[in-house]
This record gives structure tokens, C-alpha cells and sequence, in this order.
């Protein structure tokens, strides 16, 4: 019985997880949130001492609230999980150079010939045959030596790449998901600025606004944060969607190309 082992890439988003928050924690608690307590302070006393004195905007400010450090979290982990199915996408598109099924100009493919085509395929080492256009070769292979049907042999490819893309548009959710949360965290922090704002009403009511206003900028800073680095991986995301869509596009092609119309049933 085979042993059952972790996936490769649950471990790695795990581990890519717990590092973002290492990383990104250590940096609000050791730069970030040191450097917005002293300016907000030296605001604070700039401001008492003139009445006209206008605040200026400040980085660690914009930044320095939990909110915002969960959203660079999460921002870093899709990054993270981005760049490795890119890697994977690359890594395939490398094959596409590689004379899989050498077939000269002219020659023809009979049934009989597709064991030792696909005797080459095999080969290859076990997480190459793994990949979409080893995969989509072999499928040609096998079909066209059971059938001997040159349009089974195309139908078989054509739906090996279309499952193909729709398992890589499925792996995409983890990633949507994150920019879907991450102005969702915005908004929490929106709604937590304006309502410690209306709970010192009162205060601003007798003339001190400095704890609504600094609550409003809770409120502001953290959508705006939220919503830039949501546009970023949405942007990332949609490159990447189009990587992986052209992979399947150019492997489907190539086995076209360099295969099947090479072939020629009895």
C-alpha cells in the first residue's frame, strides 16, 4: 500500500504563512509602530502649540494600525503562493522547446509506431510526465493506438487541457480569496475608527477633537491600504491567470503541431 504524503504546496503555503506573519510582525513591533507613536507625539505638541499647525501625512501613520499589518500578511502570502505557481507555469512552458516526439517534415505516425513515441515520453523523469504537455503527448499516444481514430485522438487532447485549465482556474480561488479578504480587513478597520469616533463624541463636543480625528484616520488609512494592495494582486493575479491560460493554449497547439497531424490511421 502506498504511503500517503503532505502535498508539496500545502506545505509550502504554510510555511510561506507563518513567515509573512514572523516577518511583518517583527517589523511593525521593531520600526513601524516606534516611529508612528514618536510622530504622533511630536504632532500632538505641535499642535498645541499652534492652533493653525496642519498635520502632515506621514508612512508609518498610514500604516501602523492592525489592520493594515494583516493586510500586508496576507498581501505577502499571495505574493508567495503567486510566485510559486508561476515557477511551475515557466518550468512547463520549458518543454514546450523540447522535441518530445521527434517527427521529421513528411514523415507519418501509424498506430503501430505510437508504443515507441510514447516508450520516449516515459522517459522522462516522473515530475516531468506530470505536466500538462507530457501528459496531453501520452493521452495522443495511447488513443490513437487503441482507436486508430485520428478525431479521438484530437477530442482526447483538446479535454486533457481543458481540465487542465479548469484544475489551474480552480488552484486560483486560495488567491482570490485573499484579495477578496483583504479590503473586507479594510473595511473592519473602517468601521472600528468611526466607531471609537462616535463613542468620544463628547470629547468633540467640548472643543477636544484630536481622538476623533485620530480614529477617523484609523478608519480612512486602513480602507485605503487595503484597497491599494488589492488592486496590486489583482492586477498579479490576472498575469498570472493569463500565463497558465497560454500554457495550455501553446501545449494543445504543440501536440497539434508536432503530433497529430502527423498521423495517419490504416
Amino acid at each position: 500500500m502506498k504511503k500517503k504524503t503532505v502535498p508539496f504546496e500545502f506545505v509550502y503555503q504554510l510555511f510561506a504563512l507563518i513567515i509573512a506573519i514572523i516577518v511583518v510582525h517583527a517589523f511593525y513591533v521593531s520600526v513601524v509602530r516606534p516611529n508612528a507613536a514618536q510622530i504622533i507625539e511630536e504632532q500632538n505638541i505641535a499642535a498645541k502649540a499652534d492652533p493653525d499647525y496642519v498635520r502632515e501625512r506621514s508612512v508609518w501613520v498610514l500604516i501602523k494600525d492592525l489592520e493594515q499589518e494583516s493586510c500586508f500578511i496576507l498581501g505577502i502570502w499571495a505574493l508567495a503562493i503567486m510566485g510559486y505557481k508561476s515557477m511551475l507555469t515557466v518550468r512547463e512552458r520549458r518543454l514546450l522547446d523540447v522535441d518530445l516526439v521527434p517527427v521529421a517534415e513528411g514523415m507519418r505516425i501509424l498506430p503501430e509506431d505510437t508504443r515507441e513515441f510514447a516508450r520516449q515520453i516515459e522517459q522522462l523523469p516522473d515530475d516531468r510526465q506530470d505536466q500538462l504537455l507530457p501528459r496531453a503527448l501520452l493521452g495522443a499516444l495511447r488513443r490513437f493506438n487503441s482507436t486508430r481514430n485520428i478525431q479521438d485522438v484530437s477530442s482526447t487532447t483538446h479535454t486533457i487541457c481543458e481540465n487542465e485549465a479548469e484544475r489551474l482556474e480552480s488552484e486560483l480561488s486560495m488567491i482570490r480569496y485573499i484579495s477578496w479578504a483583504i479590503p473586507s480587513i479594510g473595511f473592519i478597520g473602517t468601521v472600528r475608527g468611526i466607531g471609537e469616533a462616535l463613542a468620544q463624541a463628547d470629547k468633540a463636543v467640548q472643543g477636544d477633537i484630536a481622538g476623533v480625528t485620530q480614529s477617523l484616520g484609523v478608519a480612512f488609512n486602513s480602507t485605503f491600504i487595503a484597497l491599494l494592495i488589492s488592486i496590486v494582486l489583482m492586477f498579479l493575479v490576472h498575469q498570472l491567470q493569463l500565463l497558465q491560460e497560454r500554457l495550455v493554449f501553446d501545449s494543445e497547439n504543440y501536440a497539434n503541431d508536432k503530433l497529430i497531424r502527423h498521423m495517419k490511421a490504416d
